[in-house]
């Protein structure tokens, strides 16, 4: 009878254990299927016939298939041409974010030099600057360079830096253990080769980071191609998906193709973040360590 006690009293204090992680895991479980409805009635529509069935009633399981949408879709828009100019263009942005940013950062965190700390406040200063406000003077001298219609305007600002970066990477290099700076330099390495071979190797979390969050901002990017681009075969995936929508015509008729080629300009974003997603959260928890 005792031990029969015994084992009541443990099942029920594991019992009260379980119930708080349990509803939690449901509460997580309820808001992650309400984040990822939107991205499976998205794929859904993609493969849905032409037909009332967009409407009402709603079916999240198409019924037919019909894959022929994403065949109509490079028929009606060059989505390849879209794909390949969007490839190159966050390509070269997030090389040139990574490097240029990861430089200021590595000579705001570890070099001495007069002035730095003045440099540093009015770089985190430029933060405040909406973007509205330099961007009709970024389009004349972008229209004097002759640069207007070419992915230029959209690839060489980023080997100049971002300030946001340049804080955020300067935070992570602060914490690397200032010993091996000092060995190195024992050694007769100098600054770049101290950067080159210490703090990019230690830094790749944060540098994953930023690569995932340029990645984002340059292939979802719809203001800068509509503002600097006018030929078609220069468009961008997010610039060529307006396109489409005008061409197309935003009858129900033409949804399903329409989706398909919003699912194909995500997939690249989905399949990065999957595979940086562990280096992502790793970064951002390590920057934000260092003040």
């Amino acid at each position: 009878m005792v031990q029969y006690v015994r084992k009541t009293r443990r099942s029920g204090v594991n019992l009260r254990r379980i119930t708080p992680r349990l509803l939690t895991h449901l509460v997580l479980m309820s808001v992650a299927v309400l984040m990822l409805f939107p991205l499976l009635w998205m794929v859904s529509t993609s493969l849905k016939a032409p037909g009332k069935q967009y409407l009402w009633p709603p079916q999240l399981i198409p019924n037919p298939l019909y894959p022929q949408n994403y065949v109509n879709l490079f028929a009606l828009a060059p989505m390849g041409m879209y794909l390949l100019n969007s490839t190159k263009i966050t390509v070269l942005s997030v090389i040139g974010t990574s490097l240029s940013s990861s430089l200021a950062a590595f000579a705001f965190a570890r070099m001495r030099f007069r002035g730095k700390e003045a440099l540093f406040v009015i770089l985190l200063a430029t933060m405040m600057l909406p973007g509205a406000v330099t961007l009709i003077p970024t389009f004349v001298v972008m229209r004097l360079l002759g640069w207007v219609d070419t992915h230029a305007p959209l690839i060489v600002p980023s080997f100049f830096g971002s300030a946001f970066y340049v804080f955020l990477i300067r935070q992570y290099f602060r914490s690397i253990p200032q010993d091996l700076v000092d060995s190195a330099q024992i050694d007769g390495a100098n600054f770049f080769r101290i950067y080159w071979n210490i703090f990019l190797p230690l830094g790749a979390p944060i540098l994953t980071t930023v690569a995932v969050l340029t990645f984002l901002g340059t292939w979802n990017d719809l203001f800068g191609p509509l503002i600097y681009l006018n030929t078609q075969s220069k468009m961008t995936v997010q610039l060529g998906l307006a396109y489409l929508r005008g061409r197309a015509g935003t009858g129900v008729e033409r949804f399903g193709t329409i989706m398909a080629g919003a699912f194909l300009g995500l997939v690249p974003t989905l399949v990065l973040y999957f595979f940086g997603q562990k280096y992502f959260v790793q970064g951002l928890a390590r920057s934000a360590l260092k003040g």
